[in-house]
């Protein structure tokens, strides 16, 4: 049981489907997800919430505590701040850690808990590091993700597509997205990897317009420095990453304290 809640977050799982599935009576299942309600809770693994009545049943709702993500950003932080990961134009290297399974599910497992109590009914992202980010946090939030490519594929379908002024280099850039992927009036997660000017962001917002749907929030796993204006002001990221004279800084992003507050007050 424990599994099976584990591996759909965010569903509703009737008592009467788990009483037929371990041959068990409801009240020995309910005592059973009393046990799991505490262990998840103490572990800080997440929320098991209980609905009452004859359609009600039990639902896993995962989300990290502040202890636990500090430790992850603090780990990131670490790891980014070798200097070999410096890259021309004044990125940093971080396709490594983008790839490793288990940094990418404490990664989802961060960014999805701030949608906690938020309706969230897709996750885009645009191709192709971003990809495995919203893979990860979709998976947390038990959601579609979708991929928006700059160039149409024709195993897309018919597209919606749109123009775009990058925030860092100032080209005019295309993205598209397939009608299908996203339905009028859903609640859209953007999730990306890094974002500097915020241009590509913006563009994604764009789309996320012409499909009538609203935007949920904008998450990013690392914001890069900028000086001029940039064109996306409201979002999260989980660390803040300046290059200057060929050195790096990496600081915490302001995800922690957005999410849960700053512990100095």
């Amino acid at each position: 049981m424990t599994r099976y809640l584990l591996e759909r977050p965010h569903q509703l799982v009737s008592l009467t489907f788990f009483a037929a599935r371990y041959e068990s009576a409801k009240s020995s299942i309910s005592e059973d997800l009393t046990i799991l309600k505490r262990t998840f809770q103490a572990r800080g693994t997440g929320l098991l919430e209980t609905v009452p009545g004859a359609a009600g049943g039990a639902r896993f709702i995962p989300y990290i505590l502040r202890e636990e993500a500090e430790q992850f950003v603090s780990e990131m932080i670490s790891e980014l701040s070798e200097a070999d990961r410096y890259l021309p134009g004044g990125y940093v290297y971080m396709s490594d850690i983008l790839g490793r399974p288990a940094a990418l599910r404490q990664i989802g497992r961060i960014l999805a808990t701030q949608y906690l109590n938020q309706n969230v009914d897709v996750v885009v992202t645009v191709a192709t590091k971003g990809i495995p980010l919203a893979q990860s946090v979709a998976n947390y939030l038990n959601v579609p993700f979708v991929i928006v490519r700059h160039d149409s594929q024709i195993t897309e379908g018919s597209t919606v597509s749109v123009n775009y002024v990058s925030g860092s280099t100032k080209r005019i850039e295309r993205m598209a997205l397939s009608k299908r992927s996203v339905k009028p009036n859903s609640r859209v997660l953007i999730v990306d990897d890094y974002m500097k000017g915020g241009g590509t962001v913006g563009g994604l917002r764009s789309l996320v317009d012409e499909f009538d749907s609203q935007l949920a929030g904008v998450a990013v796993f690392a914001e890069g420095d900028f000086a001029g204006q940039r064109t996306v002001s409201k979002y999260t990221s989980l660390l803040k990453i300046q290059t200057a004279d060929e050195q790096i800084r990496v600081t915490p992003g302001n995800y922690l304290t957005q999410i849960f507050g700053d512990e100095t007050k």
